[in-house]
């Protein structure tokens, strides 16, 4: 890297940190720590919405896709439009009905403190590997930018994004992730722009090129649905139920609609990310296709397709601007699930009682256990942004379906409901034993929560009901 390079990576992170330490001053008491005011604009809320879920999983994965593969990708995208929109009907408004500081609480409501603690308890240990997975996905993209080992590269991330999480609290994670999604996309045009102008070709014929060789693909035809993830009904209809978990039931997603005024702007701010995120996709897959032309398919280790053209073809300035925008945004990134962890702890865990500064201590330990648990991570062969996905289809399915199971008018027992969510979760192990594609894991394992709470239930009052007679 050049001198100007390194000078707008090092004025990026010296501005989130400050920005961050800058947000502090406005926190008086946990509620602002961790919901910043209720006062949130819906656009900036929208924008965080789609940070938080793809950015550098985006950045460092989704290219690498369309280099090696083609576009089917967007056909999950299809399905998350369509999943957030069942998410501003169906869940929002009990929401903000309820006035909840955290989504767990209509658990709580519905069927005590007991299933409140065990919903949260779910989330905690999916978000901190979800985004372990995130953060190493961080890492990769500073290993091959700087050279320095995995590791290393994970420690620093943490370290700065520490630093601002802990003082500015969630307003400042909104905002600055509002911000630096508007930079990395700017810099994924950009780098659309430079291939354009560097490959010696005309558009018309580089698509043409790219759809003769079934690169541009985006609806898969293969009628293997249970085992190929990307056909099209397989991805399409997984898509709406992972972004109807992710984005109704995952507080961290959820956390960012309930700082929004009132329920009209949550919706505007819940529907406008998934459109904004399919736009996001087909850019950055855009950028993998024509990276695979102009590199002429060389072999590239896998996913760190992107950041090797950054490394090795930007120019000095274009160059700094992409990495600092992707470094920013993977920092912003992992503070938002500092904070959702932090706040479901206080809010579902200990029943709200915490104070600032102890809030901020508990901000610290998931910060530190993020790190810890992404040195631990090992990928395998499997793109990140699948590792990813996949960890997260084992136990959205069991929360959607505590929450369905809200809806309905029976009285459940605790019993009943544990051991479906317990049944929910394990059938995923069972069903990747198998060989089902991952993209059916929540759809199967909602099914089988249904079914087994209610069947126990059923069973468990009907005895319960005879022994009384």
């Amino acid at each position: 890297m050049q001198t100007i390079d390194l000078a707008i990576i090092i004025l990026f992170l010296i501005g989130n940190t400050l920005f961050g330490l800058w947000h502090g001053k406005s926190n008086n008491n946990s509620r602002d720590y961790f919901h910043g005011g209720h006062n949130l604009p819906w656009i900036i809320s929208m924008l965080s919405i789609v940070a938080s879920e793809t950015s550098v999983l985006t950045f460092v994965s989704v290219p690498g896709l369309a280099y090696r593969g083609d576009w089917s990708f967007l056909q999950l995208a299809m399905g998350y439009i369509i999943g957030r929109i069942i998410v501003s009907f169906v869940l929002l408004p009990m929401y903000f009905k309820h006035g909840v500081s955290s989504i767990y609480e209509i658990i709580g409501i519905r069927f005590g403190p007991a299933m409140q603690k065990l919903a949260a308890l779910v989330f905690l240990v999916t978000r901190t590997l979800g985004d372990a997975v995130r953060f190493l996905a961080a890492g990769v993209v500073v290993q091959v930018v700087t050279g320095w080992n995995l590791p290393l590269s994970i420690m620093i991330i943490g370290i700065v994004t520490l630093i601002y999480t802990l003082s500015g609290g969630i307003k400042a994670v909104i905002w600055l992730e509002s911000f630096q999604f508007a930079l990395y996309l700017l810099g994924g045009i950009l780098s659309i722009v430079f291939l354009l102008y560097n490959i010696d070709r005309t558009l018309p014929d580089i698509l043409a090129t790219l759809g003769s060789s079934g690169k541009l693909n985006i609806i898969n035809t293969d009628t293997h649905i249970f085992t190929n993830p990307f056909t099209f009904f397989s991805a399409f209809i997984g898509g709406i139920l992972l972004s109807l978990s992710s984005h109704g039931v995952d507080y961290m997603m959820v956390q960012r609609v309930l700082g929004c005024k009132n329920l009209k702007s949550a919706k505007k701010a819940m529907i406008g990310s998934g459109f904004f995120v399919f736009f996001q996709f087909s850019v950055f897959l855009f950028a993998g296709s024509l990276i695979s032309i102009f590199m002429h398919g060389a072999t590239v280790e896998k996913d760190r397709e992107f950041a090797f053209f950054i490394v090795h073809y930007l120019p000095a300035g274009l160059k700094g601007l992409l990495i600092a925008g992707v470094l920013s945004a993977a920092m912003s990134t992992h503070s938002s699930a500092i904070n959702a962890l932090a706040s479901s702890t206080v809010n579902d865990i200990l029943g709200g009682k915490a104070s600032l500064g102890f809030s901020r201590w508990i901000s610290f330990f998931w910060a530190v256990l993020l790190i810890i648990v992404a040195l631990m991570f090992d990928t395998g062969n499997k793109a990140i942004v699948m590792v990813g996905l996949e960890i997260a289809s084992f136990t959205y399915g069991g929360l959607l379906g505590l929450f369905l199971l809200s809806k309905s008018k029976r009285s459940f027992h605790p019993a009943s409901l544990g051991i479906g969510l317990v049944a929910s979760m394990g059938i995923v192990f069972v069903l990747k034993f198998l060989g089902l594609a991952w993209t059916w894991y929540i759809t199967v394992s909602v099914a089988v929560n249904l079914l087994t709470a209610t069947g126990i239930d059923i069973t468990f009052f009907k005895k319960r009901a005879q022994k009384f007679q």
